[in-house]
């Protein structure tokens, strides 16, 4: 007869999202997709997800249904990273239990994310004060307004400070919570989420919260072809002028097409995808910075130091024993909680 253990392996990093009166479902639905769902197409789950509430039934955002069969307030006391309610009500205060909840979260450790109008919890709660955020462009005013001392990003998709994460608008709820994954877990699993979620893997948190996407005159405009050639060719000294002549138009034009359809330079996206291929690579095994670098299109082993300790804050060596092969199964999650030291992408 073997003895069990008396110290059993942790579980997973437990997510928790703290539902109040009038939240949005919509943020709701996007942390249950990234954070709760089961993950057989990974051969694991990543997270330990659940809800909770201050009462026993919610009545969610304008009264469109009523939340029932959740947690109680006190789940979110367990939470390695809490998710804290967004509602468009912004100017009514939010119940004195979820603030006390909030902040007992952060006293201990716990990572923080705001979804939306979240940054107003958040700030109210007490735990924004001197840090940066960001928050729906339509509330910035008031946002300054209200909670001066807080560091409002307005034109962001979301803002990573650390153990402190806020998303804009609806949408960028999925780009936060991916994100996050990816902040997690590396940009392979990352890659595997937002294929079933049929949402962009990565858009870069500084890119505009508002992006024009004005109905083309003629179907060439879409930047669909040439990002898909430019992808499948990193590992090619492109350049600007390349993924120009390639869509057969100046480069003026096709920066234009850029901020307008992705909201960023061609620059800035060709670094961002040769980063993410470096990091799948580092995940999957290779070892040598020089290969590495020389397949992403990052060119040296120099170079690939800079953009990656830029980028996530992480060096090459120390992404690779974070997310490298036969990492995944041994993170526990009292690693996990330790997010609030961890470097973050800025």
């Amino acid at each position: 007869m073997t003895q069990e253990s008396s110290h059993p392996a942790p579980g997973p990093h437990r997510v928790v999202v703290l539902v109040d009166e009038n939240s949005n479902p919509f943020e709701l639905g996007c942390a249950t997709e990234v954070f709760g769902l089961r993950r057989p197409e990974i051969g694991r789950d990543l997270y330990d997800f659940r809800l909770c509430s201050p009462e026993p039934r919610t009545l969610m955002r304008d009264g469109f249904f009523t939340l029932t069969g959740v947690a109680p307030l006190t789940a979110a006391d367990t939470a390695d990273t809490l998710i804290v309610p967004n509602r468009p009500d912004v100017e009514v205060p939010r119940r004195p239990a979820v603030l006390d909840t909030i902040r007992r979260a952060h006293a201990r450790g716990a990572r923080l994310v705001g979804f939306c109008s979240g940054a107003f919890t958040l700030a109210e709660a007490g735990v924004l004060h001197g840090r940066r955020a960001t928050a729906h462009w339509q509330w910035a005013d008031e946002f300054r307004a209200r909670f001066p001392t807080v560091h409002l990003e307005p034109d962001v998709l979301f803002v990573d400070d650390g153990d402190i994460l806020t998303a804009a608008g609806s949408a960028a709820a999925l780009d936060l919570g991916l994100h996050i994954v990816r902040r997690d877990h590396g940009a392979e699993i990352a890659n595997a989420v937002s294929r079933r979620l049929v949402f962009a893997a990565h858009r870069d948190g500084g890119q505009r919260q508002f992006v024009e996407r004005p109905v083309p005159h003629i179907p060439d405009e879409s930047l669909a072809p040439v990002l898909a050639w430019a992808q499948e060719h990193l590992d090619a000294p492109l350049t600007v002028a390349d993924l120009a002549t390639r869509a057969a138009v100046s480069p003026a034009t096709l920066h234009r097409r850029f901020q307008a359809q992705l909201g960023t330079t061609p620059l800035a996206w060709l670094t961002g995808e040769r980063l993410t291929l470096a990091r799948r690579l580092i995940e999957r095994g290779e070892s040598r910075l020089d290969v590495v670098a020389r397949r992403s299109g990052l060119g040296t082993a120099a170079n690939l130091r800079a953009v990656m300790r830029r980028e996530t804050g992480l060096t090459p060596s120390a992404y690779r024993r974070r997310f490298g092969p036969g990492t995944q199964q041994q993170r526990p999650a009292a690693a996990a909680k330790s997010h609030a030291g961890l470097p973050a992408p800025q």
